[in-house]
């Protein structure tokens, strides 16, 4: 892989999803970023840039494996000159008390030798707002918000220093809006009197975009820190700001130029967001609901089932394949069959859809959902993406690199990104 000897940022990502919203936060801030799914292999050709987002698939796995997956990331990053390691997190701090946020940071933080990681997983562009250490979705505490009944990390306690130190073997210490308002120095005096205390963590206030200026210039004063997109943005800014990148003509039109062929959707998440979106997207295109029940029973006929949907259809559109569900409906699947069943099981034969789908010639594919996202682009065996432009907030065009000349473009979304039309606007942006 060819990359910048001036690399002057590395990124750690928790889900693919989570990689894209990083990457093309990265690359609006003029940063030239690839985004790589797991550790690049040897011999691996990408462009010269600024920023590389290693994409891990580490949310939910047990703690000591995403450890050992970050760990292996941030020695490549950092055998390749990488400034600053950032491990980014979801912006709703998806975690449960055994981690993986906590372990993985401590893990980090021990190897790369520095004090207290600032932590922030604030994006007020996407109404992700953190106050006196605790977490908001728009105007609801994250603890009144939908997330509150994530499938895989419900999120029952907004207040972020109390999450963090359940899964954390250092202290976590906290430094609020009033400091964040006074500047640079009263930040750097803050985390310095932490670090004096022996907190291994600050989760740090912020509520608009100037916050995350400054938190990024403090945060590039270490080795490491961690949150969402939007601690991505500030770094970025402040990179450019002090001159160790120049802002770059990124070519991101170019990353979307058409590659024709059928298209499809498929869907994952059961976000009221994304069920959202898949009741617009019935209006306009032929959608199938997995039989979830079936799916769990015989999985290859369920998967049969759906690619003889699209074989059908796909000569007259885009078509959508969905094992999205209620919050309801999902919480009785997990306690007939087990949370983890469950996930795998789905996710598994979402991937085994989507690698039938490309078999089928479809090289445009949007795909909704985190985990879903991760299991797809692993079946698929796509390497890296070159980022391209924003469909939504978060949500860039990204086009397969490391094929082997073969065109593909995608689109991964979180499951709470992008409103209520974003199907219809990311198969216009990807055609």
């Amino acid at each position: 892989m060819t990359v910048g000897t001036t690399l002057a940022l590395g990124c750690v990502a928790d889900d693919y999803t989570g990689a894209s919203d990083l990457a093309n936060t990265l690359t609006r801030a003029g940063l030239r970023t690839v985004q790589t799914i797991g550790v690049p292999a040897d011999g691996l050709e990408l462009p010269e840039v600024d920023a590389v987002v290693v994409s891990l698939k580490s949310r939910s796995i047990a703690a000591d494996a995403a450890v050992a997956l970050a760990l292996d990331a941030q020695r490549w990053l950092a055998a390749r000159g990488a400034g600053h390691t950032l491990f980014k997190i979801c912006s709703t701090f998806d975690s449960t008390d055994q981690g993986n946020i906590g372990p993985v940071t401590d893990a980090l933080r021990a190897a790369c030798g520095g004090g207290p990681v600032l932590v922030t997983p604030a994006f007020p562009e996407t109404g992700r707002t953190v106050f006196m250490g605790h977490l908001f979705v728009g105007s609801q505490p994250l603890h009144e918000s939908p997330l509150k009944d994530h499938p895989l990390n419900p999120m029952r306690d907004s207040n972020l220093v109390r999450v963090l130190a359940r899964q954390s073997q250092a202290g976590v210490g906290l430094i609020d809006r009033m400091t964040v308002a006074r500047g640079v120095d009263a930040v750097r005096a803050r985390r310095d009197e932490l670090g004096a205390a022996g907190q291994g963590a600050a989760v740090i206030d912020a509520v608009a975009d100037a916050d995350l200026e400054i938190i990024g210039a403090v945060a590039l004063d270490g080795p490491l820190s961690t949150g969402a997109s939007g601690l991505g943005l500030g770094l970025a800014r402040a990179l450019v700001a002090s001159g160790r990148v120049r802002p770059a003509e990124n070519g991101v039109a170019d990353v979307a130029r058409p590659v024709g062929g059928p298209a499809a959707i498929l869907a994952g998440s059961c976000s009221k967001a994304t069920l959202e979106q898949l009741a617009a997207a019935e209006a306009l295109y032929p959608v199938l609901r997995l039989d979830t029940d079936a799916l769990l029973d015989n999985p290859a006929a369920e998967v049969a089932r759906a690619l003889a949907f699209a074989d059908a259809r796909l000569g007259a559109g885009p078509v959508v394949i969905a094992s999205s569900a209620t919050p309801e409906r999902v919480a009785a699947l997990q306690a007939r069959h087990g949370r983890e069943a469950v996930g795998h099981r789905v996710e598994q034969a979402l991937a085994d859809i989507a690698a039938g789908l490309t078999e089928r010639g479809v090289r445009r594919l949007v795909v909704a959902g985190g985990e879903t996202s991760g299991a797809v682009v692993d079946r698929l065996g796509v390497p890296a993406f070159l980022v391209g432009p924003e469909i939504a907030p978060g949500v860039p065009v990204l086009r397969a690199a490391g094929l082997g000349g073969e065109d593909r473009l995608m689109a991964l979304k979180s499951g709470n990104f992008g409103g209520r039309d974003f199907f219809a606007n990311a198969l216009a942006l990807i055609g």
